[in-house]
């Protein structure tokens, strides 16, 4: 039985009465470990991986005085006397956290951790944003909007930043753009955010969840609590059904987002300007403009004549509103715009080679992102639209390919398919896209895939693909799939990819 007050925990909490059990030594396994270690918690910190940077984050946790067990099957049982369980990604089937839920034992993300240790002496608010895709892009378009204004803000939460980082930070923060996996909230109960946008939902993570209708009820708890904007995606019916189906502070409003004119209480797009008719006064019979589409694409990388591609438009309005419902000028929204600086690998060109644009989306790591980068390229018969030939394949996650395929089998030169789930997108492609040449490039390893033999597969692919594409042909590296059954995670994929483009002949 855990102790009394974990139900209630806060930082003010007399953490040196607790046994913490940290699930995973990742970033953020560590960040909460570090964050409990000074607050005098006792804490055990389990990873069934003994890699070389485990160890070396074990090693500096065991002299802050964590105990530390690494290898095969060291989640497997729950320590005795555990009073708490903190996961990294863990999912609900893990035998650790079933134990842990069968013994009363509270599970909580590293996300949760943070909301509540902040809390009472370093209340900053939280801007959340989480859906199926877009979500990092649209993270750091808040950040750079935030940052515009003069505040003191960070891009927190799945992009890569512990939230716990900020809470050990003894710098103040005036408000955080927070990126939220429905991994991290499912494991989240008590988050109260200031504002909250659900992106989009398409299926992705089916196997973690169990099912699609459990991710997105995980989706959904972002807006439980929400004290002043829930920002919806007009396009999406079930982000809006989500906002009404939450449990928000008296007051809160619904905002959409939309690529149409808007409605009162939405940001929208008029005659190529991004504009608001949620909060200005005159929102009834009149908007208020935000930005150009030509700054939206600027933030993006559009190349010009391009034409600025749905998700971008709708990444940005999304962020925007965001912004706005913190109270950022709409002269400075266009100016995080035009500062935004997005991270690597979305639709990024890498090189160029007899004619061949390769093109790195390794952050597609399901079908709806898939489809977007696909989109981004036009359709072939109109002037600027370019035939792709599609690499694709990894983990799917029980995702399915049939829709997009048939979608874009015309935009299609060809597909090079690599991944333990190939001969799934293998088979969609052959129902639809009967006439697409179809390459899958297999390692000849047996068991896990060295980081080496990774490196070579996609050095393969890229060379198939460069021997499929014709001038004016796009190579996408649009996976729809996640990436580690072979790679450590779309980052190193998308690396691989970019280094076999670069040794490609001129």
């Amino acid at each position: 039985m855990t102790i009394s007050w974990m139900r209630t925990a806060d930082g003010a909490s007399p953490w040196p009465d607790a046994h913490v059990v940290i699930a995973g030594v990742g970033v953020s396994g560590f960040a909460a470990a570090d964050g409990l270690l000074q607050l005098g918690a006792r804490v055990t910190v389990l990873d069934d991986a003994a890699t070389e940077a485990n160890a070396d984050k074990g090693a500096l946790l065991e002299v802050l005085g964590a105990t530390v067990r690494l290898g095969p099957v060291s989640t497997a049982v729950l320590p005795d006397s555990a009073d708490l369980v903190v996961t990294t990604g863990f999912p609900p089937s893990a035998p650790i956290l079933v134990q842990a839920l069968a013994a009363g034992v509270p599970v909580w993300s590293e996300v949760e951790l943070a909301w509540r240790l902040s809390r009472p002496a370093k209340v900053v608010p939280w801007l959340g944003i989480t859906g199926t895709n877009g979500k990092t892009t649209t993270t750091q378009k808040l950040e750079a909007m935030l940052a515009a204004a003069g505040l003191r803000t960070a891009a927190v939460g799945n992009i890569g930043r512990p939230v716990m980082e900020i809470v050990l930070d003894p710098e103040p923060y005036d408000v955080l753009a927070v990126e939220l996996s429905s991994h991290q909230l499912h494991w989240s109960s008590s988050l109260a955010l200031h504002s909250a946008a659900v992106l989009n939902l398409q299926p992705d993570h089916l196997e973690w969840h169990r099912g699609y209708e459990a991710y997105g009820a995980a989706k959904a708890k972002i807006y439980e609590g929400v004290s002043h904007s829930c920002v919806y995606n007009v396009a999406d019916l079930a982000t809006e059904a989500m906002v009404e189906e939450a449990d928000v502070v008296e007051g809160a409003r619904a905002i959409g987002f939309t690529l149409g004119t808007p409605a009162p209480s939405m940001i929208g797009v008029v005659d190529d300007l991004l504009v608001d008719r949620a909060f200005i006064e005159q929102r009834k019979d009149s908007a208020l403009e935000l930005a150009s589409l030509a700054d939206v694409a600027r933030a993006a990388s559009t190349a010009p004549g391009e034409g600025v591609p749905p998700h971008v438009i709708a990444n940005a309005a999304a962020a925007a509103a965001l912004a706005r419902s913190y109270g950022v000028p709409a002269t400075v929204v266009r100016d995080g715009l035009r500062n935004v600086r997005l991270g690597a690998h979305k639709i990024a060109t890498v090189g160029e080679r007899r004619g061949v644009r390769y093109v790195d989306d390794s952050k597609a790591t399901n079908p709806h992102a898939a489809d977007a980068a696909l989109r981004s390229f036009g359709e072939p018969s109109v002037p600027g639209g370019s035939r792709v030939v599609w690499v694709a394949g990894g983990q799917a996650k029980g995702t399915r390919f049939d829709e997009l395929v048939a979608t874009h089998a015309s935009r299609l030169r060809a597909a090079v398919l690599l991944g333990v789930d190939a001969p799934v997108v293998a088979q969609a492609l052959a129902r639809p896209a009967p006439d697409v040449p179809v390459e899958v490039v297999t390692t000849a390893e047996d068991g896990p895939v060295t980081p080496a033999a990774a490196v070579d597969v996609m050095a393969r692919v890229v060379a198939t693909a460069a021997s499929l594409a014709r001038p004016g042909d796009v190579v996408l590296l649009a996976p729809g799939c996640a990436s580690k059954d072979m790679y450590a995670d779309y980052a190193a994929r998308g690396d691989a990819f970019t280094k076999a483009v670069r040794a490609l002949a001129p």
